[in-house]
């Protein structure tokens, strides 16, 4: 039986920087991880789509090339080769995670992990203990109840981002952020793209406002769209020259659609990685949305924690880090003033989309004064320099505390940078005669931002 300050059980983003953090304040950490390190973000979910999505990025710009006056130059697609690159990036960030893996006080294990007690957890045949336990076990895709699901080309986003040819017909069940990233994608890569959708709109993270001009914007490109659809079932048929085809059938209003597609990727979502602790083992409290944990992260069991998308509260790779980093803080007894409460998120569509903090739909609703000030791309000079005009912000201000900034949503270039600088400004609460005192390089896209506080 081995001994240490602190198990880890994932080495994700949430994991493995909770370990490094440890480590590095004097703590002997054991991090047991079963397949490969860097968890789902790194292999098969965050690095290789943006991967992929500066693979588009490039395309979409040379679709346009004739603006930049480069005239007659043509390009094809090397799909083999796109991802090959991906998976070199993927190789190169594991390597780096492993290495950090080696920081002296961490030990690696390999293997899969179940509680035996509170404070024990089995790798096979060996044991290990530790006063603290942080669970980081991340979250798995989430098939719906949906007949012909299990059909040979019907796949998550794992085996999508694995595939060895461009699908020329897809299909995708799902407008949520890992729909809307990979239509784009796909689209720009070729692909007649088509998203069905149950919700009346794309991206119920985002305003509702924001998500309605980038689904325009993608759907101008080429991606068909059904909102408000149920998807009823997935059926194969032989085709005239024996390939296998897909029938998506839904109801759009009451009425049947049925759509043929290639390839079909279902994308309604995440689920918690429980399968196998063992949570029942020492009265871990858990639902199908995660493990239960308090504002600190800590489980109903002392010493235990959750971090990451294996709690449900947020499922985004640094708000696992950050957990991480809190929770270590706490271990430590050192005090930190990380706001959860202001998370930026970003979506990587081509125009990328991000927000942080209170749309304006969730301040209407609580019937929260407040002001919508909006800014525009098109107005920008360094949006018209890079030909990325089709664009806009919203900052959005609570008028009863000196016009404090709450929340920022936007889509275009670089929005997600845009978003950044407001997520710094609202952790220290700043307000919108603040935001109009700060010097703003020019030409810069962050200008809009700035003038929109003027």
């Amino acid at each position: 039986m081995i001994h240490s300050d602190l198990i880890i059980i994932g080495s994700g983003p949430g994991g493995y920087r909770a370990a490094h953090h440890a480590a590095v304040h004097g703590l002997s950490v054991v991090i047991i991880e079963k397949a490969e390190a860097g968890g789902t973000c790194l292999n098969r979910g965050c690095i290789p789509t943006k991967t992929l999505c500066r693979n588009a990025e490039i395309v979409d710009t040379l679709r346009h090339a004739d603006t930049f006056g480069l005239m007659g130059e043509g390009y094809s697609l090397d799909f083999g080769r796109v991802m090959e690159r991906k998976q070199e990036v993927i190789g190169q960030l594991r390597s780096g995670v492993e290495t950090l893996m080696q920081t002296p006080g961490i030990t690696l294990v390999r293997g899969t992990a179940s509680f035996t007690d509170a404070h024990t957890i089995a790798v096979g045949d060996d044991q290990y203990t530790a006063d603290n336990i942080i669970i980081a076990t991340g979250s798995d895709s989430k098939c719906p109840p949906i007949e012909g699901t299990t059909l040979p080309g019907v796949v998550t986003s794992t085996e999508l981002l694995d595939v060895d040819h461009l699908p020329k017909r897809l299909c995708i069940i799902g407008a949520g952020v890992i729909g809307m990233e990979l239509a784009s994608v796909f689209s720009s890569f070729g692909s007649n793209v088509t998203v069905i959708e149950f919700l009346k709109e794309c991206l119920p993270v985002l305003d509702s406002d924001i998500a309605k001009r980038l689904r325009q914007t993608i759907c101008k490109r080429g991606v068909e769209f059904y909102m408000q659809s149920a998807v009823k079932s997935i059926t194969q048929t032989d085709t005239e020259d024996r390939t296998k085809q897909l029938t998506v059938s839904f109801e759009k209003k009451g009425k049947p659609v049925s759509i043929d597609a290639d390839m079909v990727l279902i994308a309604t979502g995440r689920k918690p990685c429980t399968e196998g602790l063992a949570l029942e083992q020492v009265g871990i409290e858990h639902s199908p949305k995660g493990i239960v944990v308090d504002d600190d992260f800590q489980t109903n069991v002392s010493g235990v924690y959750a971090i990451g998308d294996v709690n449900g509260r947020c499922l985004l790779a640094h708000a696992a880090t950050f957990q991480g980093l809190h929770v270590v803080n706490r271990i430590l007894n050192r005090p930190d003033d990380i706001r959860f409460d202001v998370m930026p998120s970003a979506i990587f569509t081509n125009p990328e989309a991000a927000s942080v903090g209170l749309s304006e739909d969730q301040l209407k609703a609580e019937q929260r004064p407040y002001e919508c000030r909006k800014g525009f791309y098109r107005s920008n000079g360094k949006a018209l320099a890079m030909n990325e005009t089709d664009g806009m912000i919203k900052l959005l201000v609570d008028t009863t505390n000196d016009q404090r900034i709450v929340g920022c949503h936007a889509f275009g270039a670089h929005s997600a940078d845009m978003v950044q600088e407001i997520a710094a400004l609202m952790n220290s609460g700043t307000t919108l005669q603040q935001l109009a005192n700060i010097i703003h390089i020019h030409p810069t896209l962050s200008e809009i931002l700035h003038d929109m506080a003027l």
